[in-house]
């Protein structure tokens, strides 16, 4: 009911950004992404192993104005530290996220704030919903800062630091070289971030408050068409402090589970209408 509410909200905001731009001639515009990975990894937690995952999304724009629509199907479900599937070896729509947001320059920076709806079929306490903002500075390698704050099942703030940057490589075919790099900072800040305390054996201990997740990214833009291009890419996630990587005997530190080094590797399909 809660989703099929948001997707309702969601429509009736698109509605509105389409009758907007035939009202005074701006233009609406729309792009899909489809991405083919071997593993998926949000913020260094592993939801997905020994399988291919599936993620497509569409964003209508207008301006200034953005809502996007994403999800991921997991061909051959398993079970991670992270996640317990129902019906394990078959595939599944596990998580269909909506995200609306609003960004505007002010000189060399973007600023953008929103909010994020998460349905999430592995998610035990049920669905969550997030707040953000963000603000980059357009300079060499775009040095961006996203505040999230989950304001339903999750309590708590996620930072996040990342850097990126395309350099041509081949003048004739548009062809760019991408790399990018992040750092997560999670603080959690309810009964569901207590780390695990040896002397009691459970987690009633302090709040998860550190560094968190690191990530590097290298991929190739190959444009097909005017409108069409590919992106292979791979990816290294890695825990950033003692903390992120934590077992006690067995058990790890953080509720959530520990983050391990991981590496993500696949190809984006981008295309503009």
């Amino acid at each position: 009911m809660k989703t099929l509410l948001k997707a309702t909200l969601i429509f009736l905001f698109l509605c509105v950004l389409a009758g907007s731009a035939f009202a005074d001639g701006n233009e609406l515009t729309c792009a899909s992404s489809t991405a083919v990975l071997n593993r998926y990894v949000f913020r260094g937690y592993e939801i997905s192993s020994n399988s291919i995952v599936i993620q497509p999304s569409l964003t209508f724009s207008y301006d200034g104005f953005a809502a996007t629509l994403w999800e991921n199907l997991d061909s051959s479900e398993h079970a991670t530290q992270y996640f317990i599937p129902d019906k394990p070896g078959e595939a599944r729509f596990n998580e269909t996220d909506f995200i609306l947001a609003y960004t505007r320059s002010i000189g060399r920076f973007s600023l953008a704030g929103g909010y994020a709806y998460y349905a999430m079929e592995y998610s035990i306490p049920g669905d969550t919903e997030e707040l953000f903002i963000s603000a980059t500075c357009n300079v060499l390698a775009k040095p961006t800062l996203s505040i999230y704050r989950d304001i339903a099942e999750f309590p708590g703030t996620y930072l996040n630091l990342s850097l990126s940057h395309s350099k041509l490589i081949c003048k004739s075919k548009d062809i760019t070289l991408d790399l990018g790099a992040s750092a997560g900072y999670c603080a959690g800040d309810g009964n569901w971030c207590r780390t695990y305390q040896l002397s009691t054996g459970s987690y009633d201990g302090e709040m998860y408050e550190t560094w968190h997740d690191g990530m590097l990214k290298l991929g190739l833009t190959i444009p097909l068409t005017a409108k069409l291009s590919i992106q292979p890419l791979v990816q290294y996630w890695f825990p950033l402090s003692s903390g992120a990587g934590r077992i006690i005997n067995g058990v790890p530190y953080n509720p959530s589970g520990k983050i391990d080094e991981t590496f993500v590797a696949g190809v984006n399909v981008n295309y503009s209408f």
